[in-house]
């Protein structure tokens, strides 16, 4: 899902990263409104409130925004450094930005509730959260070659509506190839849309632990490439030996 890159890529890598990883972005995107009504998964919004204050010579207000939209390139900027130096061919290079992703939500689990009254705890929560979809935004994008993203759904729809046109006018194989697209953009409204909403119902029953659900999600998508290699490999010695006991008795 996450290591096959370039030409060893295939549409199926791509639907399966979009759905999980999607799922996790809405997850967050409820949740993190919800714990510390602050949007958490992109800087789009976050655009209009900084024009604002800063009309209003809110200055306090505007350093916290400006913070905020920093720390989602932060966290783009620490996750592109990571693959770069690492190297994302290597097989487990991914691994380093999930897990900090997954240290992220945890700290919202275990101590959003505790501290989400206090204003600059809220500022420090939604802050965390924003560099840590920064993260996955960077590593999603690098790893799909720019075909998928999750955090956000604007460029999303934009892709839909672009792709929807171009289907009703292509033929053949290339509007096969459209279809496809419709479909993964699709799968990422569909599951970013699903994951907010079960995140919303959530945290309105269970508070803060409603964020071990995204954890969970990136739990899997971590494990998910290491079982899949070992399984194959155990096939692959198992089908081998197998073979050869046959052509012993042939």
């Amino acid at each position: 899902m996450l290591r096959h890159l370039g030409a060893k890529r295939t549409y199926g890598h791509n639907l399966r990263l979009a759905s999980l990883l999607g799922m996790t972005a809405g997850f967050v995107n409820a949740e993190g409104y919800l714990g510390f009504s602050i949007l958490t998964t992109n800087v789009t919004g976050h655009a209009a409130f900084f024009a604002e204050r800063i009309a209003f010579q809110d200055w306090g207000t505007v350093q916290v925004i400006a913070l905020w939209m920093m720390l989602f390139l932060g966290g783009a900027f620490i996750s592109g450094l990571i693959l770069s130096f690492t190297g994302h061919n290597q097989r487990y290079s991914y691994s380093i930005p999930i897990l900090i992703e997954i240290g992220v939500l945890l700290f919202s689990a275990f101590y959003g509730g505790r501290y989400s009254e206090t204003l600059l705890s809220k500022e420090l929560f939604a802050g965390s959260l924003l560099f840590a979809m920064g993260m996955q935004n960077s590593l999603v994008s690098m790893v799909s070659g720019s075909v998928v993203r999750t955090t956000h759904l604007t460029g999303t729809f934009t892709d839909l509506g672009i792709e929807l046109a171009q289907v009703l006018r292509n033929e053949g194989q290339e509007r096969k190839t459209v279809k496809s697209k419709i479909r993964l953009r699709l799968a990422i409204i569909f599951f970013f849309m699903a994951g907010a909403i079960a995140g919303a119902y959530l945290f309105k029953h269970f508070g803060f632990p409603s964020f071990f659900a995204p954890v969970a999600i990136l739990v899997f998508v971590l494990l998910y490439d290491v079982f899949r290699i070992r399984a194959k490999r155990y096939y692959n010695r198992t089908a081998g030996a197998v073979k050869r006991r046959i052509g012993l008795h042939l």
